[in-house]
């Protein structure tokens, strides 16, 4: 039997997973990313739990065939980061190669949503299809195209960067300095300032009452959808906001790529049938006939071990 050893790195914590070859989890650790501390340390630490699981599963090293990692930033090669997202290394890292040689093994390393997306092509809601689009809708939006079976990274490890596609001109400001963006509008964070900027002129709403009664009368995109599920007009009309604008912004991405199936995960996702039901209804009046043929929009499988289980399916990709 031969392993992979998969790894999922956040700003936060550090997911480890020791799976075989036909993709069952044997063993899964967390330790903290500690970022701050620099990245030789990191892969340092890293390499000794990588260690520590293969002795604990008494597996021979000879029966590794490698290590996958998920990284937030743009990967070229499945090697070298362009720049980190969450933590404050220098850019054009070679990743790949201090890792292994740190543990001896093979190591590829990608976006960590291009990542999500093959694992959910493998063990997940895209297996048996070649052609799919990864959507993780949380605090931003994250993209990942498999085009034939096969990642798509781009030139500079940038393909699938979908949350920053501009989708109204000169819109609303988005986090990374742009305007207009796709995560400014349908994220956790563009969802929840829409319903902020409602209710500075309506209070007379569901939402409210929820909100009002917690700390801080800070509103989540959750209690956005829990309050459209109860009824509530006022949250309706902003699912239905978000909802146009996700379906809009899948439309330019199932023109350009004409996918077999959209998988949709991320925190927002949890809203399930409502979110999912309005984005059916409204995709079709912006797209072609021929890019609605038997396309499959679904909702993520793998949730929390997704990292771990695509980051273990980039040596077998």
């Amino acid at each position: 039997m031969k392993y992979l050893f998969g790894i999922d790195i956040g700003g936060t914590n550090i997911k480890f997973g020791l799976l075989n070859i036909d993709g069952k989890i044997l063993l899964n650790e967390s330790i903290k990313t500690n970022s701050e501390a620099g990245y030789d340390d990191c892969f340092s630490r890293i390499a000794e739990e990588i260690e520590k699981m293969r002795v604990e599963k008494n597996i021979d090293k000879s029966d590794i065939l490698g290590v996958g990692m998920g990284i937030p930033g743009p990967v070229l090669h499945q090697e070298i980061v362009s720049f980190f997202a969450n933590f404050p290394w220098e850019g054009n890292l070679n990743v790949a190669r201090i890792l292994g040689e740190k543990t001896g093994y093979r190591v590829k390393v990608d976006n960590d949503v291009n990542v999500i997306t093959l694992g959910e092509v493998w063990q997940g809601s895209a297996v048996g299809y070649s052609d799919v689009i990864g959507m993780a809708l949380g605090t931003g939006i994250g993209g990942g195209i498999v085009a034939d079976g096969k990642l798509v990274g781009g030139a500079k490890g940038a393909g699938g960067e979908i949350g920053h596609m501009t989708i109204v001109p000169n819109g609303k400001l988005c986090g990374c300095g742009k305007k207009g963006c796709f995560e400014a509008y349908v994220s956790a964070t563009g969802i929840e300032r829409e319903a902020e900027s409602r209710l500075a002129v309506n209070k007379n709403n569901k939402l409210w009452d929820i909100i009002s009664k917690k700390e801080g009368q800070k509103v989540e995109a959750k209690d956005v959808f829990d309050a459209a599920k109860s009824g509530d007009e006022f949250s309706l009309d902003i699912v239905d906001y978000t909802t146009e604008y996700i379906a809009h912004g899948l439309s330019i991405l199932l023109h350009v790529t004409n996918p077999e199936v959209v998988v949709i995960g991320g925190g927002v996702a949890l809203a399930g049938d409502i979110l999912f039901d309005g984005i059916a209804a409204k995709i079709k009046k912006y797209s072609l006939p021929v890019c609605m043929d038997g396309l499959q929009i679904l909702p993520a499988k793998l949730g929390n071990e997704a990292g771990i289980v695509g980051a273990a399916a980039l040596l077998l990709n």
